[in-house]
């Protein structure tokens, strides 16, 4: 153990218990699964709940949203697990679309800790709280049981569940320092996911060679958009083929944005694929699409002017929502209320949706992966790449201490028919949304 402060007693607060899993362990990342298993031995985590995993650089979230909204209303008892949370920690897990309440934080807390003690083990942050809610999860007598994977795949401490169905759901640039610097490196940390003759689906439109290699490899049954399974649809619905189900004239998801049929067709193929062991009729497809819901990824806020939120920290994130609001129509002006952590490439962000934007309010992050605001600007001026109208009319950036203080000036700048676009971190889009709530 590296840890030298006391642990909370059992009815210390939700947040005193967190303040406590940041210091038990010497780095935030940690990647590795020999920790977590030696911990997990000790606890009760066995359950008959058919466990679908979800990795991918982005749809991650969208994904399990759909997949948690159509199985309950499927009439399946469901848990969700995703990260990171936006505003309260109790966001990352959920039983019947409802968040734990601290008590069953807590109490979870208290097991893992002892459980831990036992073998004179730390464990990092994310590591620590996936056994917890998987202890919640276990005693939850689920049906299913929906898990968003944290940080590649391989060696993510999600990937200690044996998953009865996993999915990839796309294959970026992102993390680089953990998982390689190609795409093909990548690929293949997140198709550890998968496992030897069950589902598993990729849905990915041009995944990489390591990923279909490592599922043949294992034996896994490998589910291809293209190939196996693949969506159609006009301006009023759409539809979904698979190996052995057809699902036609479904809404389009609740969730906006142009890749969201794409991570809807790979939650039902996890749903064809696993037709044995889970009944979904229609009509609970069509209700989960339309109810799913979840905050921060293209989320459009009601009023004047247009103010879009997203998390996207990533070229290929950044590259999907600039094509969101080029679908969007004209607006007059699009401003960004822009922060991004230091160890995220910032350029090819800002290179991938500048066409868009008309001025950068750019803030400051907090943490030890924060970026200063005026090392932001600089990063943003050396990477803009500029329309022909631009260049006439080049966009205005400056700098802030706070998203706060950022977006309340681009309020003060916009006309009623702008667009504010607040994206590039979770950390980002939570100051602003917390203080619209």
């Amino acid at each position: 153990m590296t840890e030298k402060q006391a642990t909370p007693a059992a009815n210390a607060s939700l947040s005193a218990w967190l303040h406590y899993l940041e210091g038990l362990h010497p780095s935030l990342i940690d990647m590795g699964l020999d920790r977590i298993k030696k911990v997990a031995q000790h606890l009760a985590l066995d359950t008959p709940a058919v466990k679908i995993v979800v990795a991918g650089t982005n749809g991650k979230g969208s994904t399990c949203a759909m997949l948690e909204s159509i199985l309950l209303a499927a009439g399946y008892r469901v848990g969700l697990y995703t990260s990171p949370h936006l505003i309260d920690f109790n966001e990352r897990a959920r039983v019947q679309g409802v968040s734990l309440d601290d008590a069953t934080f807590i109490a979870a807390f208290v097991k893992v800790d002892q459980a831990r003690l036992q073998v004179n083990e730390s464990l990092t942050y994310f590591e620590f709280t996936t056994l917890a809610v998987l202890h919640v999860f276990a005693q939850s007598k689920l049906d299913v049981m929906v898990l968003e994977v944290g940080l590649g795949g391989r060696l993510d401490a999600v990937n200690i569940v044996d998953a009865d169905c996993s999915i990839v759901t796309s294959i970026d640039l992102d993390h680089m320092e953990y998982l390689g610097n190609t795409r093909e490196k990548i690929g293949f940390e997140k198709a550890h996911v998968y496992r030897p003759h069950r589902p598993a689906i990729c849905a990915d439109p041009v995944p990489p060679q390591s990923l279909i290699d490592y599922a043949h490899e294992i034996g896994s049954d490998l589910w291809l958009i293209g190939r196996d399974f693949n969506y159609s649809g006009d301006k009023q619905q759409w539809a979904f083929a698979g190996r052995s189900k057809r699902r036609s004239a479904l809404a389009y998801p609740a969730l906006r944005g142009a890749n969201q049929l794409l991570n809807a067709a790979g939650a039902l193929a996890a749903l064809d694929a696993l037709s044995d062991q889970l009944a979904v009729p229609q009509q609970a497809v069509r209700q989960g699409l339309i109810q799913a819901a979840l905050p921060g990824r293209f989320q459009i806020m009601p009023g004047q002017p247009t103010v879009i939120l997203d998390v996207a920290h990533n070229p290929h994130a950044a590259a999907v929502l600039e094509k969101n609001i080029s679908n969007m129509g004209f607006a007059p002006y699009t401003y960004a209320v822009f922060g991004m952590l230091a160890d995220k490439n910032i350029e090819a962000v800002v290179q991938a949706i500048s066409p868009r934007i008309d001025g950068w309010f750019c803030c400051g992050l907090p943490g030890p992966r924060g970026l200063t605001s005026a090392a932001l600007v600089k990063r943003v001026e050396s990477a803009l790449v500029l329309t022909k109208d631009q260049l006439d009319s080049p966009p205005t950036i400056e700098q802030f201490e706070t998203p706060e203080k950022a977006y309340a000036q681009a309020l003060a700048r916009a006309n009623p028919n702008d667009r504010i676009v607040v994206f590039g971190s979770f950390l980002t889009v939570s100051a602003i949304l917390q203080g619209m709530t």
